[in-house]
């Protein structure tokens, strides 16, 4: 038979430097050294998170050197019990133990135990192994050299763990001293952040006045027509960026919630993504103000072509940069969504709902790209509204009504496999936001009259029906009055002090989503989009009522998710108690 093999892991977080280390060491039966493996990852949400993946990695190595008996050894107490524990695990790294159960499951033998600190030393050092070294490191029938692990192993037992996170054995002295303060290299950026934004807004005021009292207004209007769709995407990416934020304090397995793999983006990755496209995109926007007001027009026409040429490009980039897996997920999803021909999983009807909060970005990136093809960048011929690209054009409520067709559809899908007759009023809804949509479009093909008198209080009342039915949809389905539970975090902070069991946040929640309901219907109407700014502010609120939005709907799955788990888990329970009477009646006849 061949022999056990054991797999020691363990695990050291470097906050304030924004990663994790993980360390495993696997021996034979006689103790000798098999393999050793130390990773460098980006910094998890949790700690329970990190040894997770720990053990994942532990696993891994035994499969890949072909091991398969081997027993896993930890010294977290925590990720060991539910390591062993019976049925699905609903943590926020649940996932991650799924991975870890389908990985032992492919062994012949594969156990789990939970060791003291001093029977877990050689994986405890080389998770602290230093911060300047490369990212993986694989060590086959041999180990970094002696003094390495055990000055290592010493100064964990003898310096504080500050200065553990900072400093390794292994890291000569000359160089840690050369590596600058974290807390002063994130004060560097933020000034560099100011001067970069300070430098944009001064750019961009003195261009726009150079521009004469004619032409300006004209001028910002084109402007805000190729960059408010990329700058309102930015303004989603941030906020979504701080849901999972919130999700990850309260607990809430949002990886398990949209079926994401071990890859999946953190709050932490996501904000870095929302901070590049905050550079980005008002950079190229003061360069094409810039260009346009001192004469240089052709390559004024050239910066928002180049900036959505940018990001097609990253998007659809095959190669395995720029968070493939993320980015896959994404246009794997989008794809679901226009051609609903599978069942309907969360993440589709979830981000279909978002879509619909940001119909007015796809009509803007419509006429941009319609701007393009057609080379009416920074000239003349779009001024004028009956032009093919024009604001009377008929492309602009086909493209609005996209998102809420696509929604209407999925909906029938939901009703074809589930038979459930609220998927059909779930359409219905959707349905309502087509007659506001048309209604207000026929103002520019239809004479004056007609409209005032006919087909505006049409507009009208059908807004009124969409934003009142929207509004009750979302407070008796979508969040199932239990919307404040989601801000109690697993750690004292503020933010849950301030939100969690606050009555206010009841009468916020509800008034400002119904107001917010009715400022919808003016950003969907085609007849009121010439004043921009207004209809710029009031699309950047209905992101900010998607935003709260989220937190809701999120934790609602939530629960439900938790509530069949427990059923299962109270059926099998009964299921055993009716074996055991069956038998003992048995046992008694």
């Amino acid at each position: 038979m061949e022999s056990l093999y054991k797999a020691n892991f363990d695990t050291a977080l470097f906050d304030r430097l924004g990663f994790a280390r993980l360390g495993v060491v696997v021996r034979d039966c006689m103790g000798n050294v098999m393999a050793a493996f130390s990773q460098k990852i980006a910094l998890p949400q949790s700690v329970e998170m990190v040894v997770a993946l720990a053990v994942k990695r532990a696993l891994q190595l035994a499969t890949e050197l072909s091991f398969s008996r081997v027993m896993v050894e930890g010294d977290c107490k925590k990720v060991v019990q539910t390591l062993k524990a019976p049925g699905r695990c609903l943590t926020l790294y649940g996932h991650v133990i799924k991975d870890a159960h389908r990985l032992g499951a492919t062994l012949q033998t594969c156990s789990f135990h939970h060791v003291n600190r001093e029977g877990n030393l050689l994986a405890y050092s080389l998770s602290r192994r230093a911060v300047l070294t490369a990212d993986t490191d694989v060590w086959v029938e041999e180990l970094p050299t002696t003094g390495e692990v055990e000055n290592g192993v010493e100064e964990d037992f003898s310096l504080s763990m500050e200065t553990n996170d900072l400093k390794s054995a292994s890291t000569p002295m000359s160089t840690a001293a050369m590596m600058p303060s974290p807390i002063l290299l994130w004060r560097f950026k933020v000034l560099l952040f100011f001067v970069w934004g300070f430098s944009c807004c001064k750019i961009g005021w003195d261009s726009v006045m150079r521009m004469s009292v004619d032409l300006r207004d004209l001028f910002l209007y084109e402007a805000f027509l190729y960059y408010n769709p990329l700058l309102l995407v930015t303004m989603m990416v941030w906020l979504w960026g701080i849901n999972l934020w919130v999700f990850s304090q309260a607990n809430v397995s949002y990886a398990k919630i949209f079926d994401l793999d071990q890859n999946h983006l953190t709050h932490r990755e996501i904000w870095k993504c929302a901070t590049w496209m905050t550079i980005i995109v008002p950079t190229s926007m003061t360069a094409y103000l810039y260009l346009y007001s001192h004469g240089e027009v052709s390559l004024a026409a050239s910066q928002p072509v180049l900036l959505y040429c940018a990001v097609v490009m990253i998007l659809i980039f095959p190669f395995d940069i720029f968070y493939l897996s993320s980015r896959y997920y994404l246009l794997r999803t989008l794809w679901r969504i226009v051609l609903p021909l599978q069942a309907i999983s969360f993440s589709d009807f979830f981000v279909a709902d978002i879509l619909t909060s940001m119909a007015k970005v796809f009509s803007d990136l419509e006429r941009s790209v319609c701007r393009m093809v057609h080379r009416q960048v920074a000239t003349i011929a779009w001024f004028e509204a009956d032009s093919v690209c024009g604001s009377h054009s008929l492309a602009i409520p086909f493209v609005l009504v996209l998102p809420y067709l696509f929604r209407f559809f999925q909906c029938l899908r939901q009703y074809k496999d589930t038979g459930e007759k609220t998927t059909l009023l779930n359409a219905l809804k959707y349905s309502t936001a087509v007659p506001v949509i048309f209604l207000s479009a026929l103002k520019y093909h239809v004479f004056p009259d007609r409209w005032t008198n006919f087909y505006r209080p049409l507009w009208l009342i059908s807004g009124i029906l969409n934003s009142l039915y929207s509004f009750y949809w979302d407070v008796t389905r979508d969040w199932d009055w239990s919307f404040t539970r989601i801000f109690k975090f697993s750690k004292p902070h503020i933010f849950s002090h301030l939100l969690y069991g606050r009555k206010w946040v009841y009468f916020w929640v509800m008034g400002s989503n119904l107001v917010l309901r009715w400022a919808w219907t003016y950003k969907l109407s085609a007849h009121l989009r010439h004043n921009y700014l207004t209809v710029f502010a009031v699309a950047a609120l209905e992101i900010f009522r998607r935003f709260q939005w989220v937190f809701f709907r999120v934790e609602n799955e939530w629960n439900k998710m938790n509530s069949k788990t427990n059923i299962q888990l109270s059926e099998k329970d009964l299921t055993e108690e009716e074996e055991k009477l069956l038998v003992s009646n048995e046992h008694n006849v």
